[in-house]
């Protein structure tokens, strides 16, 4: 079938196969954005639907890509594992050496392997996605940013403000106030979109 459509096309498989990837992605995508008023539950859905083939797509490639097992990155099994026990447990104290047995790996040759698949330390990692928790609490909650601070694991909000200004160039008040402005003229969905990097 695939043969048949290039020769046409003049696209490979590889390429038609990313292609219809992209459509469903895209497709999932603006069915969450209609059903977002409507039904937020079938919203979430489709939104984890886009984001679970994005991710098995990352995974496939990475493991068929032998140049990365060359360079001595984790494994697809090793970079799950580790991303479902990092959004596990952001409230509390995220050790290397805990995200290195999960792995089964010493922590220095961990700690190399995951900067090589992820392109920074494990400590920015957690950063990050202890930002993008707060973030999304910020945006959906009215709880302080002191409690905030606390349910993503960070030690106060002077620690939260400091490590979210980094990372977005706003405090985190200036930032909620904004997007909720947005929010309530429309401009916005009120899920986070993305944190700048």
């Amino acid at each position: 079938m695939y043969a048949a459509i290039s020769s046409t096309t003049g696209l490979s498989k590889t390429q038609m196969e990313l292609q219809a990837l992209v459509s469903s992605v895209v497709d999932l995508l603006n069915t969450a954005n209609r059903q977002l008023d409507v039904n937020r539950e079938a919203a979430r859905a489709s939104i984890s639907r886009a984001s679970s083939l994005l991710w098995v797509e990352i995974n496939k490639d990475f493991e068929r890509d032998p140049s990365r097992q060359n360079r001595r990155a984790l494994l697809g099994w090793q970079i799950r594992r580790v991303r479902d026990y990092v959004d596990a447990h952001l409230s509390a104290r995220i050790l290397v050496a805990d995200l290195s047995a999960i792995v089964q790996r010493s922590e220095a040759h961990f700690a190399r392997a995951f900067k090589k698949t992820f392109g920074v330390s494990p400590h920015a990692y957690v950063l990050r996605r202890r930002v993008d928790q707060a973030s999304h609490l910020m945006l959906v909650s009215d709880d302080s940013l002191s409690d905030i601070a606390l349910a993503c694991g960070m030690t106060d909000q002077a620690h939260l403000c400091k490590i979210f200004r980094q990372m977005t160039g706003q405090t985190p008040a200036a930032w909620r106030r904004e997007r909720r402005a947005l929010t309530a003229d429309g401009g916005l969905s009120p899920e986070p979109s993305n944190v700048a990097a």
